[in-house]
C-alpha cells in the first residue's frame, strides 16, 4: 500500500503553526496528468528566498509505502531552469520506516537554496517538489544492523 497522509494537527502545530484553517486547507500530493510519474507537493503557505538564501520548508505530508519502496523527492525542473533554485541535498530519499517515527511522525521537509540573482517567491498552493515512489533491491548477503531510526529533523 502506498499513500500520502497529512501529519497530525499536533505535529502541524509543533512544526508549522497553530492554525486549524491552514491545516485543513492544504492538500495531499497528486499527479497532474494521466501519464505523470511523480506526485506534486504544494506549498502550505507563502514564502520567498533572497539570492543565496537557504530555507527548510515543511510539506505537512508523510508517506506510507511498502517495505521495499522508497520515495524520491525531486525539485521541479522549472525551479532550476527558470529560477536557479536547488535542493540542498539534490534528491531527497524517504525510506519506508520514516513513516510515523517517534520524533516527527515522518513529516517530510525539503531544504532549498536560491542560487539565482533574483528573489524567488512561492505562493500558497504552488508546486515545490515532486515525489516519485520507486522499488529498490538489496544485495544477496545484506546484513541488517537493526538500528532504530532517528529523525533528521
Amino acid at each position: 500500500m502506498r499513500r500520502f497522509e497529512k501529519i497530525s494537527f499536533n505535529q502541524f502545530k509543533k512544526d508549522i503553526k497553530n492554525d486549524q484553517k491552514l491545516y485543513e486547507e492544504y492538500k495531499l500530493p497528486e499527479r497532474k496528468t494521466k501519464d505523470a510519474a511523480a506526485y506534486d507537493f504544494c506549498a502550505i503557505y507563502d514564502y520567498s528566498l533572497k539570492p543565496g538564501e537557504i530555507k527548510k520548508i515543511p510539506t505537512g505530508i508523510k508517506a506510507v509505502m511498502e517495505k521495499d519502496d522508497a520515495l524520491l523527492l525531486i525539485d521541479r525542473s522549472s525551479m532550476g531552469f527558470k529560477h536557479n533554485i536547488r535542493f540542498c541535498n539534490q534528491v531527497g530519499l524517504i525510506d519506508a520506516d520514516y513513516y510515523n517515527n517517534e520524533d516527527n511522525e515522518g513529516h517530510i521537509w525539503i531544504c532549498i537554496q536560491n542560487e539565482g540573482d533574483h528573489e524567488y517567491v512561492v505562493n500558497k498552493g504552488d508546486g515545490i517538489c515532486q515525489g516519485l515512489f520507486v522499488k529498490y533491491l538489496l544485495i544477496d548477503d545484506d546484513k541488517l544492523n537493526n538500528k532504530k531510526r532517528k529523525s533528521d529533523y
